[in-house]
């Protein structure tokens, strides 16, 4: 009789043990598809959102930034914020289309709550990413190139180039030796359109993001403490593996 009321007992375990290990499974299959369906709205949500603050950005008077590229650049600073890398309060999107030549105004710096355009200005690119046009780009420490990707804004200090803005780079193995290369924006005389007239290229860096003297103490303190700032190329190396754009 104990045996048998053993045997009933190890039965029923087992069956319990089946369907509760049956149940849980179908509930991870639900989350995972209810987790995938949220993920494919909030994409399209992003995607939509990004089209409409875009159309309602005023850019008369100066440089149209690519519809593609702002796309983009939204859809990183979303991530960021996301992942606790930018506070929610974080509201300036500086970008910039290295795409461009650098004798144009290829730096925005946009306020996503007044939809206005703070900032449109030169900006250098590194000395070894190239002439007037950027080509190379590089992470490594005296490379003297730029480096793509997304940054977080920080504190400011004066350096060798007078008020200067420390950056973190946040795209592992493109930016992120930034600190560490001492990857910086600060003013320099040599970014202007008169330099341009004479070199017919504005001056270039040892890497950093540098912007007109005139200017650079205005952009800084816009831009410093925890804001977003993209350098964009159409790299598809960086494009198809940036942990911000996927």
């Amino acid at each position: 009789m104990k045996k048998l009321l053993a045997s009933l007992a190890l039965v029923s375990a087992l069956s319990t043990s089946f369907i509760n290990r049956e149940n849980f499974e179908t509930k991870t299959i639900e989350n995972k598809a209810v987790s995938e369906v949220k993920s494919i709205s909030e994409i399209k949500e992003n995607a939509v959102s990004s089209a409409e603050i875009f159309s309602t950005i005023d850019f008369s008077g100066i440089n149209q930034l690519n519809p593609e590229v702002f796309e983009k650049a939204y859809k990183g600073f979303q991530k960021l914020k996301a992942a606790g890398k930018l506070p929610e309060e974080s509201q300036i999107l500086s970008i910039v289309d290295f795409s461009l030549s650098s004798n144009t105004k290829r730096l925005w710096i946009i306020d996503l709550n007044s939809k206005k355009v703070l900032f449109n200005s030169l900006v250098a690119h590194g000395k070894n990413t190239g002439d007037e046009f950027a080509t190379n780009f590089s992470n490594n420490r005296n490379s003297l190139q730029s480096s793509l990707g997304f940054y977080v804004t920080d504190d400011t200090y004066f350096g060798g180039n007078g008020y200067s803005l420390r950056l973190h780079g946040m795209d592992r193995g493109w930016n992120d030796a930034a600190l560490e290369r001492a990857v910086v924006m600060h003013g320099a005389k040599y970014v202007s359109e008169q330099f341009a007239a004479q070199h017919k290229r504005i001056g270039r860096s040892w890497g950093c993001p540098a912007v007109p003297s005139e200017l650079a103490q205005q952009i800084i303190d816009t831009v410093k403490g925890k804001q977003c700032l993209f350098l964009y190329y159409p790299d598809q190396n960086y494009l198809s593996s940036s942990e911000w754009l996927l």
